[in-house]
């Protein structure tokens, strides 16, 4: 009879070929992404204000608040973004391991994707609302969601917990608040938090993403419940107090412009907010703003599912 130990051996090396065969068949069965390319160019991380940072990629968001006690991440982007994502964090003369939390906005591909990795290498807690735990959990995407059979799955996350609309998640001194938006999907969440340059602190919101996007057969009209979702998210977003704007993609809230614009208003050899009066990523106007087009979007999407029913 063969030993313990062959067959121990044996039985690991069929575990693993089962396990490459079905990431295998996965990854065929994924819808193509012919964006993702262009969503995982290589960004410099940068600060935004006081203690926040930028650390994702060129088209997708990945925001980090530090502290001493720990640091929080929001959003992970694209699976293949991980990689970049920690490589950035250490660039800031930070770790990895130090990160303690990681929420999202919501749970697409595109800004959890990489979540799985990234809790895996830090350790941290992940907490997301109800509706995105659950697909977090269980990894794919939900079948009520507006996307879904048009977007990637996302990889299953270990350990996740729920939280709920307006509660204040704490890592040491930093307090984030969870503020429930559905609407892109039904689990979507925006993130609002302080951050303080001297004696001066400034309202960061980290707006969900609000575009009323679906695969073809999916009819917002039919879903009278996320529609009255979605409107309740943007009634929210326009009374925010908002004086910096970060959004999921970051050309959504003009990022790059405003960053360019610090840029060269910067004297020689300033980093900080302080050094720019008016700062160019201050703008109290901008949450507004996104809300009223995306509402004027929404409209009109319902109003073309009914011409068109």
């Amino acid at each position: 009879m063969p030993s313990r130990s062959k067959f121990r051996a044996t039985f690991l090396f069929l575990f693993a070929v089962c396990c490459v065969s079905t990431r295998s068949a996965r990854a065929q069965q994924q819808p193509p992404c012919p964006k993702c390319a262009t969503w995982n160019i290589p960004q410099q991380p940068f600060r935004i204000y006081g203690n926040t940072y930028y650390v994702g990629t060129h088209g997708l968001s990945a925001i980090l608040i530090t502290s001493d006690a720990g640091h929080v991440l929001l959003d992970a982007a694209l699976p293949e973004s991980a990689p970049q994502i920690v490589s950035n964090i250490r660039t800031l003369g930070l770790r990895i391991e130090d990160v303690k939390l990681i929420v999202n906005s919501h749970v697409h591909f595109d800004h959890g994707g990489g979540i799985a990795e990234l809790q895996r290498l830090s350790g941290a807690r992940v907490a997301a609302s109800k509706w995105s735990a659950g697909v977090l959990k269980a990894g794919g995407v939900a079948p009520d969601d507006p996307q879904h059979g048009i977007i990637r799955g996302i990889d299953p996350v270990a350990r996740v917990e729920t939280l709920h609309d307006g509660e204040v998640l704490h890592v040491g001194p930093l307090e984030l608040t969870a503020h429930l938006t559905p609407g892109h999907t039904p689990g979507g969440t925006t993130w609002i938090w302080k951050s303080c340059e001297a004696a001066r602190c400034v309202n960061i919101v980290y707006a969900d993403s609000l575009s009323a996007v679906s695969g073809d057969n999916f009819r917002f009209t039919d879903h009278p419940q996320l529609v009255q979702g979605f409107r309740d998210s943007l009634a929210f977003l326009r009374s925010a107090s908002c004086d910096i704007l970060l959004t999921t993609h970051p050309e959504v809230s003009d990022l790059w412009d405003r960053l360019a614009a610090r840029q060269r208003n910067a004297p020689s050899g300033t980093a900080s907010a302080e050094a720019h009066t008016p700062d160019p990523m201050i703008d109290p106007s901008a949450c507004l703003k996104l809300a009223t087009n995306a509402s004027s979007q929404l409209e009109d999407r319902l109003a073309s599912e009914k011409q068109n029913k």
